[in-house]
């Protein structure tokens, strides 16, 4: 295993651990996967985030044998949409599943939501789909996530909870919670009457600024390069005194 791989299986155990203590998940019915090289890392089956540790991890090749995997545990029981995903949608670097509570909700009342907040533009269009009903872990309930996910970065599962998936772990992660609160603002609106809806437009002109939103890779900060010239400069001015000392001291 490199050092790579095992800081990114590391990664998401941080992550199971995080959405958990978060409340975005509860107990072990959400499963995390990402993309390393041409393999798919997945949180093992029925695991405890706590005990979990980075060689129970397990891996499965994108290509090749469907459904075959690497790893002293059996991968999550929701192996099927999370490779099917990362094998039709390269773009896809990390996918989240979770059982959190308000887009549970609105999954068990098939509800899809509409455009009710500006951050739907995060999720690639207007709508967050509801998709279809199927038993977990079946091969049924994958192609039904793939429909619902179709030029989208987030969808519902009927009856069971959702899924959101991002260029990395971390986006996917940040649209995991950002699908949760859309999920409580639209229930919670509901609840006053009829929310306002936004218009394709608007959502449309929101998705232009989001390339400059969001999470975004840090950048060095200029401070630490002035730093840097500042030491330096302070080292040389520390070498010339030294040096007219010792000059000042052969004239002696």
């Amino acid at each position: 295993m490199t050092r790579e791989e095992r800081q990114l299986r590391e990664a998401i155990i941080a992550k199971c651990r995080w959405m958990n203590a978060s409340g975005l998940n509860q107990g072990t019915s959400g499963n995390i996967s990402a993309r390393y090289k041409d393999w798919m890392l997945i949180t093992p089956s029925a695991t405890p985030y706590d005990a979990m540790k980075p060689e129970m991890i397990a891996s499965m090749p994108l290509e090749g044998e469907h459904g075959s995997w690497e790893g002293p545990l059996q991968p999550s029981t929701e192996w099927r949409f999370h490779l099917d995903i990362m094998r039709g949608r390269p773009d896809v670097g990390g996918v989240v599943h979770t059982h959190s509570t308000y887009a549970t909700v609105l999954a068990i009342a098939r509800k899809p939501i509409p455009a009710c907040h500006y951050m739907m533009a995060a999720f690639g269009g207007n709508d967050i789909r509801c998709a279809g009903y199927a038993r977990y872990g079946t091969a049924e309930l994958s192609e039904l996530a793939l429909q619902a996910l179709e030029g989208r970065n987030g969808c519902l599962l009927a009856n069971h909870g959702m899924i959101a998936v991002g260029a990395n772990l971390d986006k996917a992660m940040w649209l995991a919670v950002e699908l949760e609160t859309i999920a409580r603002q639209y229930y919670l609106s509901l609840a006053l009457g009829a929310p306002h809806i936004l218009s394709e437009s608007e959502i449309a002109d929101t998705a232009k600024g989001f390339s400059t939103y969001g999470l975004q890779q840090p950048k060095s900060k200029p401070a630490k390069r002035e730093a840097v010239k500042g030491k330096a400069a302070k080292a040389r001015v520390a070498a010339a005194g030294r040096a007219s000392e010792k000059k000042r001291s052969s004239r002696k």
